[in-house]
């Protein structure tokens, strides 16, 4: 759990509702637990402070969140939903603060297409692409490049965007899918398929 004083709020729970402050967000979590992170999934589970949807942080006070990680999970909104979602993440956020996403690399899927195709049809390339769709919430509705990634932030008000690497931050011994290479787990040789973005909160202290 994060290290943060509050109930863990459930949907419907009025009286746990109280508007918190989390220093590190951890979105679209599911299974993964990140110690210091404050997580919110649609799915339960012990780790979960919030459960609920990733786009609805009302919960949450403006400009006092310092780092929000949200990994392979920005690609399940459409693509007229986008915009909205990241004007919620930089309400949130503290006056340089910073957004660190995970997305499929469109860019990648093509090379690696390029070369292999689609094989039998149930590669990693259409996971990337339609999402797992193992439940309700496993489809994607958006591929991204880094200009077009780029641009979404920067029309939401973000001043620096920037690559992150995955070895260089504080959950990089959780397996996640900002580490996805194919062949799978080919960290050495193979081509990583998420598009890892890091963009940074602008304005006056």
């Amino acid at each position: 759990m994060a290290e943060l004083e509050t109930k863990v709020i459930r949907p419907g729970d009025v009286a746990n509702a109280a508007v918190v402050a989390p220093r590190r967000l951890h979105l679209g979590c599911g299974a993964k637990n990140i110690p210091g992170f404050y997580h919110v999934d649609i799915a339960d589970a012990p780790h979960i402070d919030h459960c609920g949807h990733v786009d609805e942080l009302a919960f949450i006070r403006d400009g006092v969140v310092e780092v929000i990680y949200a990994c392979h999970v920005l690609e399940h909104f459409g693509r007229y939903e986008i915009e909205a979602v990241l004007r919620e993440w930089y309400r949130v956020l503290a006056i340089g603060g910073v957004l660190r996403l995970a997305v499929p690399n469109f860019a990648a899927v093509v090379q690696m297409y390029a070369g292999e195709g689609l094989r039998d049809g149930m590669s990693g390339l259409v996971g990337l692409v339609a999402g797992g769709q193992r439940t309700p919430y496993d489809f994607h509705k958006m591929i991204f490049d880094e200009p077009l990634l780029t641009t979404f932030l920067r029309r939401v008000g973000f001043v620096e965007v920037r690559r992150w690497d995955w070895r260089r931050t504080e959950h990089a011994a959780i397996d996640d899918y900002s580490q996805a290479y194919l062949p799978h787990l080919d960290r050495e040789n193979g081509l990583l398929m998420s598009l890892n973005l890091e963009a940074v909160k602008g304005g006056a202290r």
